[in-house]
């Protein structure tokens, strides 16, 4: 099978609207949604779930307070500002801050302290209209976001194998940081997503920087491309200057916010609007593009 992630170097860029369409043209394919830490594909694809998981992002202190002699080292030395008194005095752990370093487990001279691990993430392999999809739900402020993209997307290499699928699909998360690159690892293909502006285009230079470092083939489409002609243009130069072939130009239409708010791509809701044709037009592209076909 081929496996495309759909990047971009900020939210709001598109990247979603993107997947999407490419996920009702795609056929015999896999998708996987690797913006663990705010997934929205699924408002689309409407998914049923058929399987759910636990995912341990790691552990955390807490403390027994009828063993804890209110000593003060555990507060003293947690260099995350992680433990409070309560209102009677007694330490208590914010589990928002605590990392899991364990150092209160190890000072504390009453052994009152214990590190639990939290699973307060799930992730889901579910049946679509387009085929099978693997996801995540992270709770705020959770930690190992990269390490629960690695297993979703392990997942998604499984289900595809098992049934001869011919791609697997990932609609990847904004940035540069730990969950892009465990998306970027082994990838097939990058299509990167560019919104024309200022922040947009910096963005897009950063992840394009990250994406080269694995030598990984990449593609680009500018969305939105006619709301701002001179960064348009700005950015055309840009991806003909690093060699990037430009495989589509989405213009801005508010059918495709109609879509979303209708649970659609916007393939499926205007199939003859000037973006539904253009979608078309870049997954044949995508198709064809090193024998992708």
């Amino acid at each position: 099978m081929r496996e495309i992630t759909i990047l971009s170097g900020k939210g709001g860029a598109g990247k979603t609207s993107v997947a999407a369409a490419i996920a009702s043209l795609a056929i015999n394919a896999v998708f996987c949604d690797n913006d663990v830490d705010a997934a929205d594909l699924h408002l689309i694809l409407h998914p049923k779930v058929k399987e759910e998981h636990e995912f341990s992002s790691g552990s955390k202190a807490v403390i027994d307070p009828e063993r804890c002699s209110v000593c003060g080292l555990c507060e003293e030395h947690c260099r995350f500002s992680a433990i409070h008194p309560n209102d009677d005095g007694i330490p208590e752990v914010n589990p928002f801050q605590c990392e899991g370093c364990r150092l209160c487990e190890r000072i504390c001279p009453e052994h009152a302290i214990t590190s639990i691990q939290f699973n307060n993430n799930k992730w889901f392999v579910s049946d679509t209209r387009f085929g099978p999809l693997v996801h995540a739900r992270m709770g705020a402020g959770e930690e190992n976001s990269g390490r629960l993209v690695t297993e979703i997307r392990k997942k998604a290499m499984e289900i595809a194998t098992e049934t001869a699928t011919d791609f697997i699909i990932n609609d990847g998360p904004p940035g540069i940081g730990c969950p892009v690159i465990a998306s970027v690892t082994g990838t097939g293909k990058v299509l990167l997503v560019i919104e024309p502006s200022l922040s947009g285009l910096h963005d897009a230079k950063r992840l394009l920087e990250l994406v080269e470092s694995f030598h990984i083939p990449v593609f680009a489409v500018i969305n939105k491309y006619d709301i701002n002609p001179e960064i348009t243009v700005q950015t055309e130069q840009f991806l003909h200057e690093n060699s990037i072939p430009l495989i589509g130009k989405i213009p801005f239409d508010t059918r495709l916010v109609d879509s979303m708010v209708a649970g659609k791509s916007i393939v499926e809701f205007a199939p003859d609007s000037e973006p539904g044709q253009e979608f078309i037009s870049i997954w044949k592209k995508l198709e064809k593009i090193h024998d992708l076909r």
